[in-house]
């Protein structure tokens, strides 16, 4: 039977929020009727590259480039509006997206767009207007400056420095693994770099690639698919990090590359964008490393050839796709996932010190809070563009002991894919290009060739540079380096002259003033991360770039997401901070704050002063925050780290243990700031040990309606691990679009976490009905299936259809008129198609030029400019709704009189609908007959 699909309040719920439903290519749920002239004229006047095919279930929206859109690790998504539609599935070229809308409705044809990473793909992008955040045509705040901020001072320890030791390079081929959800098996092909004769075991660094092509040809194709096909072979993606390798390797480190072809050529339809199948791999290849350290005689040549591995020492790098898979693997490492989703069985026989995330991806938006990590943000990353990866600093906070150091590194001028050799042209053995978009209008901070911009050496060097720094701090405990990774503000020469920032969170940061609803704020105000209201959101859609800080979720708005904003017009209106309680900065050498100020911006001038609670104040010092080089290309509104000491506070005699409030004074004649948070903070690094939390996984349930009474069925929940924690739930009514949320708190065997659906059986044709759940960890506790639901199918035939003529001889200018008619109503719209078929014996036939031109347009895109039989038309059918719980429909063909003396002419067509592969049923034929008017 056609399947529908459309997501509807349950019983009792949490919570009501608009969210994409399951499938990778199906549409989001239908968010409530539309006018009755939005459903009858739906299909036309779409925007440039989009349009329907098929009906029914076959019934896709499509959007067709004018390029091919090269495979990467932003998910392309439909929206309307700000109404996430769904995402679509590729075709094999990578010039069209289709997004299958099984009879839910569009809305507005104007509001469609095509996102990817927060970049607008389609041609609206560059309309004026076309989007709120991503047109060229939108004017900047200030133009790039001339001159940048001067060189920071050097770090004396320097990481990008060659080794004393000898490397080797190798591979290893092992039998293919299955995983769960994946077809066809995944390889398991990895490259080997190693140090020679070092003594010891050494610390193990594994490399995961991100998604990329997975094939090409010689003739220069490239595809998407897995396993390749004859004629292509495998795109060596893993063999793309060999500078770090061997940087690491001459510094004492085994490392290994590993491929994920087969991951990046299924994970389309993977809910988690494939985050659980990488992290399976991960742990597949660290469990074989842990066999080959015990038996080392066991092991391939190339693992034989370098030093021992230490599986106590590991640290995970991964680039944008890879990144979320070793973030995950780094999770199930510490608390294993749920055995059905788990492509790993066994014990876990190594201890993850830390990542390292290159321009990463964060569907889940669920770090892990007890592994510390170093966030590479690429500042000209054209896949990721939103930077999402910052989720990876800010999203741990508050949610565990907070010793971990979690850093954002900053990199101006990179893009995301040339920390790959493989994905880098004139270095790839595959074809390659730079993702970074340009188009006529040159971008001065990102377009080759810009003082701004790295080339793709000068970027392999400073990602080698600070993938080397995380693996001294977190692997080898050399606290030298922290600087370069926490926001101290020093620089590491072998990066020259790539300009590389950064900030943190945790080490030896106590918390001080974090904004949240609790906190009261004068002269300035408490703003949402993410929300759809200008007036609530930190960043207007109108701000001409974005924040990798404010990059969005499932949920718009998003609470438990706040910053505070300022907006000054003259010097000396402090700004106060008050949180409920006192907090204390007592051991704190300095107050640290993460603030923000606008691209290109230079000279924000800031007088910090706390006040304890006894009223005493001190003033701390003045800082000077300058914007990074922007576009409205890029996501630069990004927080730089400024300390103020505390001994002024000292001095003044306040009480550190007990803080009330902080005053940030502009000293500038105007602008804007935003603070993100400030932190009690003292240098080190300390060690790390990771809480025993509460995990939770949400999983999916999918029931027959049944023919009668009800049944209630539960959203499952996986709840394990120790302890308790709180996390926030999110329950989706896309009947009312409505957002709200709720806070629980969670222990092993009592989830806390109950979304129950009410199934009414009925044997009347409907939707499939779906209640869909998303959960973030708040505080002590940690999230892996970060979404999931119930879904009741539809389980009952599709009534049948049959037409019959209202008016089906008429004189020209008159519109020919059929009934289409249901045996039986039904709860979900049915859909159906008209194809318009050749005349019988050749007859004269109907042609573009005898109908109304703006029913050509709305209904087909186009008035060819020759006149054309209807059925020559490339896309020759009407599409026919009949809404839910009525029976019949009127379609017309609105014909046009003219002077011209013609014979009397012929339509025919035949009634399609559709099964559940979009394959047409054909149905009964009608016919007419449009006679001369003269």
């Amino acid at each position: 039977m056609i399947r529908l699909t459309r997501a509807v309040t349950a019983a009792a719920a949490l919570v009501a929020l608009a969210a994409a439903s399951p499938g990778a290519a199906h549409a989001q749920p239908d968010p409530g009727p539309l006018s009755r002239t939005n459903q009858t004229r739906e299909d036309g006047n779409l925007p440039e590259g989009w349009r329907f095919t098929g009906e029914g279930a076959g019934r896709e929206l499509i959007w067709t480039s004018s390029a091919p859109v090269p495979m990467g690790d932003a998910r392309v998504e439909f929206y309307a509006g700000n109404r996430l539609l769904g995402r679509p599935e590729a075709t094999p070229d990578g010039r069209a997206y289709r997004l299958k809308v099984d009879g839910t409705r569009i809305g507005s044809a104007a509001e469609l767009r095509v996102m990817a990473g927060g970049r607008r793909l389609d041609a609206g992008a560059n309309a004026p207007g076309g989007t709120g955040r991503l047109s060229p045509s939108m004017p900047r705040e200030t133009p790039p400056p001339a001159h940048l901020e001067a060189q920071l001072p050097a770090n004396p320890v320097d990481p990008g420095v060659r080794g004393g030791h000898r490397t080797v390079t190798g591979e290893y081929t092992l039998p293919s693994v299955r995983l769960p959800g994946f077809a066809a098996p995944v390889e398991m092909r990895a490259t080997v770099v190693g140090p020679v004769g070092a003594p010891g075991k050494r610390p193990l660094a594994l490399f995961l690639h991100g998604r990329h092509a997975t094939c090409f040809s010689a003739a220069g194709e490239v595809t998407g698919e897995w396993p390749c096909t004859a004629g292509t072979q495998p795109i060596p993606s893993h063999q793309g990090y060999l500078r770090a390798q061997k940087l690491l390797a001459s510094q004492g480190y085994v490392t290994v590359s590993v491929s994920a072809n087969g991951i990046n050529g299924q994970d389309h339809a993977a809910e988690d964008g494939g985050a659980q199948a990488r992290s399976s791999l991960v742990r597949q290849h660290l469990a074989r490393w842990a066999d080959w350290a015990a038996k080392p005689t066991g092991a391939p040549a190339a693992v034989r050839a370098t030093s021992r591995a230490d599986l106590s020492r590991v640290l995970l790098v991964g680039h944008s796709r890879g990144g979320e898979g070793v973030n995950r693997a780094a999770l199930d490492s510490l608390s294993r996932p749920p055995a059905d989703q788990d492509g790993h069985r066994g014990p876990v026989r190594w201890t993850i010190r830390g990542n390292v995330l290159i321009g990463p991806t964060v569907f889940g938006q669920n770090p892990v809070p007890d592994v510390p990590s170093a966030s590479l943000l690429p500042g000209c990353d054209g896949d990721v563009s939103d930077l999402q990866g910052q989720i990876y600093v800010d999203g741990t906070r508050g949610v565990s002991r907070g010793a971990a150091l979690h850093s954002a590194v900053y990199m101006i001028g990179a893009n995301h894919n040339f920390f790959n050799s493989e994905w880098t042209p004139g270095q790839a053995k595959a074809p390659a290009d730079d993702d970074f978009w340009s188009d006529e209008t040159p971008d001065p901070v990102c377009t080759p060739g810009a003082k701004t911009r790295l080339t793709a050496t000068q970027q392999q060097a400073a990602g080698a540079t600070y993938i080397a720094a995380a693996a001294r701090l977190f692997v080898a405990g050399d606290d030298r380096v922290r600087p370069l990774l926490d926001g101290t503000g020093r620089r590491a020469p072998s990066a020259d002259p790539a300009r590389v920032l950064t900030h943190a969170v945790g080490a030896h940061r106590t918390p001080a003033f974090l904004p949240d609803p609790s906190v009261a704020v004068t002269g300035g105000r408490l703003c949402a991360q993410v929300h759809p209201d200008p007036a609530r959101a930190c960043l207007p859609p109108d701000a001409g770039g974005q924040s990798p800080h404010f990059a969005s979720w499932e949920a718009s708005p998003e609470p438990g997401r706040d910053a505070i904003a300022l907006n000054w017009s003259r010097a000396g209106g402090a700004v106060t901070v008050r949180p409920a309680r006192t907090v204390s900065l007592a051991g704190s050498e300095a107050l640290a704050l993460r603030v923000i100020v606008p691209p290109n911006t230079t000279g924000t001038e800031l007088d910090v002063a706390v006040v304890d609670a006894s009223g005493r104040r001190a003033g701390l010092g003045r800082a000077r925050v300058d914007g990074l080089p922007g576009t409205e290309r890029t996501a630069s509104y990004w927080g730089r780290e400024i300390r103020v000491p505390l001994s002024a506070a000292v001095r003044a005699g306040l009480d550190l243990k007990r803080v009330k409030s902080l005053e940030l004074t502009p000293r500038t004649g105007s602008g804007r700031a935003w603070l993100m948070d400030a932190w009690g903070w003292r240098p080190g690094t300390p060690a790390v040990r990771a809480a025993a939390l509460p995990r939770v996984d949400i999983g999916r349930l999918t029931v027959d309606e049944g023919d009668s009474g009800t049944r209630t069925y539960r959203v499952p929940v996986r709840v394990s691990g120790q302890g308790s924690g709180q996390v926030r739930v999110f329950v989706a009514q896309p009947d009312t679009g409505e957002l709200t949320s709720k806070t629980v708190t969670v222990r092993q065997g009592s989830s806390g976490i109950d979304v129950p659906m009410v199934v009414r059986g009925n044997t009347r044709y409907g939707y499939d009905v779906s209640q869909e759940v998303f959960v973030k960890a708040v505080r002590g506790a940690v999230v892996g299936s970060h979404r999931g639901g119930v879904t009741a199918r539809n389980d009952d035939a599709m009534p049948g259809l049959t037409v019959a003529p209202v008016a089906g001889d008429v004189t020209e200018g008159k519109p020919l008129t059929w009934r289409v008619t249901l045996s039986e109503a039904a709860d979900a719209d049915v859909s159906a198609g008209i194809e318009f078929l050749p005349v019988a014996a050749g007859g004269p036939e109907l042609s573009t030029a005898d109908v109304d031109r703006r029913w050509l347009e709305e209904n087909f895109g186009e008035v060819p400019e020759s006149a054309l039989p209807l059925s020559g038309m490339e896309m020759g059918f009407l599409s026919v709704y009949v809404p839910a719980g009525e029976t019949a429909v009127d379609i017309s063909v609105p014909t046009v009189a003219d002077a011209a003396r013609e014979p009397t002419e012929s339509l025919r067509a035949r009634l399609n609908t559709f099964d559940e592969s979009g394959e047409p049923l054909p149905g009964p034929e009608l016919t007419g007959t449009v006679r001369d008017a003269s």
